[in-house]
């Protein structure tokens, strides 16, 4: 089946203020992870005071990563020139390799300000990643951007409001679905088996389950920089490396943490 993609991209306007489906869904993935992991920090028993920080931190992180990847990994020509507008964040361009990055980073300087074992709180904060995620992707979908390849079978997407009359994957909802689908896997681990791991294992599940089915979606989806005779997608030459680094703790360092205990 056909469907066709007419949204208008602004969700309210309010005089000269514009409110755009983009941010609304990356407001809501933010406002439900917070919950989230507050559920998991009383769960825990760990302090809330922490939680209050550290939200800040990755808040920054996350939102300067992801422009500062859009920037340098999919058009660094074109910002270098036009260095003004790395700062225009609301003309769009976030990129979810860099998200992870400025993420990671975020955290670990909030660890070295307050003292914190880098492993203490990564388990339950990496709960808020795939929400987050699956909102975003949802926002995506509304502004017809990040599309999926043309395809020629009898079900698909018109994105009118870029002008075109043909079908594409909808890769979008394949990647807030996944991404859906990841929230509960974790969650359902983290209840079950939070106890029961070593410290970081929760983050390095999530790094291979999320960014292997990224690797495998980007088959999905229209091209980016790379030329088109080459086999990857930059989206997955990117994600290669998070999927090695879960490849090698799982391989190589978990199954001595667990035989340690």
């Amino acid at each position: 089946m056909i469907f066709t993609n007419n949204i208008d991209p602004i969700f309210l306007t309010l005089g000269p203020l514009s409110i755009r489906w983009y941010g609304l869904f990356f407001a809501l993935g933010i406002v439900v992870s917070f919950f989230v992991v507050n559920w998991a920090f009383k769960r825990e028993k760990y302090p809330l005071q922490d939680l209050e920080s550290v939200a800040l931190y990755l808040f920054v992180g996350l939102v300067v990563g992801a422009r500062l990847g859009h920037v340098f990994f999919y058009n660094a020509e074109y910002f270098l020139s036009n260095p003004a507008e790395i700062l225009m964040i609301w003309k769009g361009g976030l990129a979810s390799h860099g998200a992870a990055i400025g993420l990671l980073v975020s955290y670990w300087v909030w660890t070295l300000v307050h003292k914190v074992k880098f492993s203490k709180y990564t388990d339950v904060l990496i709960l808020s990643i795939p929400i987050v995620a699956a909102f975003v992707r949802l926002g995506n979908y509304f502004n017809s951007e990040i599309v999926g390849r043309p395809t020629m079978k009898e079900s698909g997407v018109i994105f009118e409001r870029l002008g075109e009359a043909f079908p594409r994957y909808p890769s979008q909802l394949y990647e807030s679905g996944i991404a859906l689908v990841l929230v509960f896997v974790m969650l359902w681990v983290y209840k079950k088996f939070y106890k029961k791991t070593p410290p970081m294992f929760m983050m390095f599940l999530l790094m291979l389950l999320y960014f292997l089915t990224r690797f495998i979606v980007e088959f999905w989806k229209d091209r980016h920089i790379m030329p088109i005779d080459f086999p990857l997608s930059m989206g997955q030459m990117l994600s290669i490396v998070p999927v090695l680094i879960a490849m090698v703790y799982f391989i190589f360092f978990y199954p001595r943490q667990k035989k340690r205990g």
